[in-house]
Order: structure tokens, then C-alpha cells, then sequence
């Protein structure tokens, strides 16, 4: 190693913990910062708060560090990936409730999202439909973004939503079977693809005959280095993901058996979401 290398790993190391120390003192002004500290910055609370849009914290500066926080360009890119996975589901609940499906019609159309969260995105949904004809079920390791999205869909007078305790990668059978399975932002927290790859063969077979799994791919983020090296996560460790090209997302689709494919890219252009039907 050259003294060059080491000198610039070094003033790295340095400018880290500087940024480490300035968010964790003068950035807890803002609200979402605090949130991020609280929950960590890769948790459902997190990505309810960066969905609301909506600066809060201390006075004028709070709110300034807020906005700027709020507008960095992976919590954009998470907002684009909210309305491209609504669009995808709209689609695909209306294919089923035509009973364009092997199975479709009748019962009304049943989502799983195995990684919710509060699920903020579930309910804008679920609000779009007549009673009865969408069932929706959140569940989560995070009992605190359970709890807010229970407390959220009943100020909102929302029926036809459930919270459930319940780990992602090793789902718990639901009966009736989904019709729409959904991980919405986990797999690009995970660095073992062998873990992902599994979860989306084990996610296939809880789904009823033609149901579909959606599911999210993230193929690019500048700021990788900054948050691996900055923010903490749920655990309290700092927050490490991966990024990868679509084409690997539907090969592990592929391979898992699922006959049909595709991924749509979010606007801002660091998300996939991808359909894989049984």
C-alpha cells in the first residue's frame, strides 16, 4: 500500500466521523434525522416519515436541515418507487378482481406485503377501493412501524387491513393464499444473494394459482459510500446495501419457476419493480 493510499483512506476515515458527529449532534434538529436515530435510518418509521414529505423539527433551522434531508436523492427515488408500485399494483389488483386469472374474481383481491412497515402505501390504496373488494395484510419484524400503521388505518377509518408480526424471509403460510405477494425495499439490505434467491422461490409458493410477486430491485445509488459509512440502521450498525442490475432480479424470478417477468424502472431512476407471475 502507498503512502498516498493510506493518506487518502485516513483523511476519509477523518471526514467520516466528522459527518458521523455533525448528524448526530446539529442534524438532530431535523425531524427525520431523529427518526433515523430513533428507528434507524433503513426502517419503516424511516421510510413512513420520508413518504409524508413534510419538513418538521426545530424552528427554521429544524425544518431547513429537513428539507434537505427529505430531498436527497434516494429518499426521491423511494417516494418515485412508492407511486411506480402503486401503479403496478392497481394493474395487477384489476386484472385479478376481473378474474383475468386462474383464480380471480368473486372474494376480492388479497395483498401480502411481507416487509411493510407502517404500510402508509398500502392504505393510500386500500382507500381507493369499495369495502370488501381489497384485503390487505402488512406484516413486519419492526413492532413499532406495526403499531403506527394500526393506529394510522384506524384514524383513517380504514377496514380491510391487518398487522401481523412476521419475519420476510421466513414467511409464516396465509390462508386464503395471496394473490399479490410484495417486498417493497428489503432486498437491497441484504448482501447474501443466495438469502434473496431463496426468499423469492419460498415467496412463489405461498402464492394462490396465477398470483403475482412484486417485488423491488436497487440497480444504482451515488450515495452508497456516505450512508455505508454514516447512518445506522435498525440494529444500530452502520447501513450496508447492495446494488444490482435488473437482469439478476429476474433471473432469481426465473429460476425460481415464475413463467412471467418484467421490471419498470422508477423516474429517478434508482428502483426497479419487478412482476414475476406463478
Amino acid at each position: 500500500m502507498t503512502k498516498n493510499t493510506t493518506n487518502t483512506k485516513r483523511r476519509k476515515r477523518v471526514r467520516w466521523a466528522a459527518m458521523r458527529v455533525l448528524l448526530g449532534t446539529v442534524g438532530r434538529a431535523s425531524a427525520g434525522i431523529r427518526i433515523g436515530y430513533r428507528h434507524g435510518f433503513d426502517s419503516g418509521s424511516m421510510l413512513d416519515y420520508v413518504y409524508v414529505n413534510k419538513a418538521g423539527g426545530f424552528p427554521v433551522v429544524g425544518h431547513l436541515i429537513d428539507r434537505v434531508y427529505l430531498n436527497a436523492v434516494g429518499w426521491r427515488a423511494i417516494r418515485a418507487r412508492r407511486e411506480l408500485l402503486k401503479d403496478v399494483l392497481r394493474k395487477e389488483i384489476a386484472r385479478r378482481g376481473s378474474g383475468d386469472s386462474e383464480a380471480g374474481g368473486g372474494a376480492g383481491v388479497r395483498v401480502l406485503d411481507v416487509a411493510s412497515g407502517p404500510g402508509r402505501y398500502l392504505q393510500d390504496l386500500l382507500a381507493e377501493y369499495e369495502p370488501g373488494t381489497l384485503h390487505v395484510e402488512c406484516r413486519d419484524l419492526d413492532r413499532a412501524g406495526l403499531a403506527q400503521g394500526g393506529r394510522q388505518a384506524a384514524e383513517r377509518g380504514l377496514t380491510g387491513i391487518s398487522y401481523a408480526y412476521g419475519d420476510a424471509l421466513d414467511p409464516a403460510p396465509a390462508s386464503p393464499a395471496p394473490d399479490i405477494v410484495v417486498v417493497s425495499g428489503l432486498y437491497e439490505l441484504l448482501l447474501d444473494e443466495a438469502v434473496i434467491a431463496a426468499s423469492v422461490a419460498r415467496l412463489r409458493g405461498m402464492l394462490a394459482p396465477g398470483g403475482v410477486l412484486v417485488f423491488t430491485t436497487q440497480t444504482h445509488h451515488p450515495q452508497l459510500e456516505f450512508i455505508a459509512n454514516v447512518l445506522p440502521n435498525r440494529d444500530g450498525v452502520l447501513w450496508e446495501m447492495e446494488c444490482r442490475p435488473v437482469e439478476l432480479a429476474e433471473q432469481w424470478a426465473a429460476q425460481a419457476g415464475f413463467a412471467e417477468v418484467a421490471s419498470r424502472r422508477e423516474s429517478v431512476g434508482l428502483f426497479t419493480v419487478t412482476t414475476a407471475r406463478r
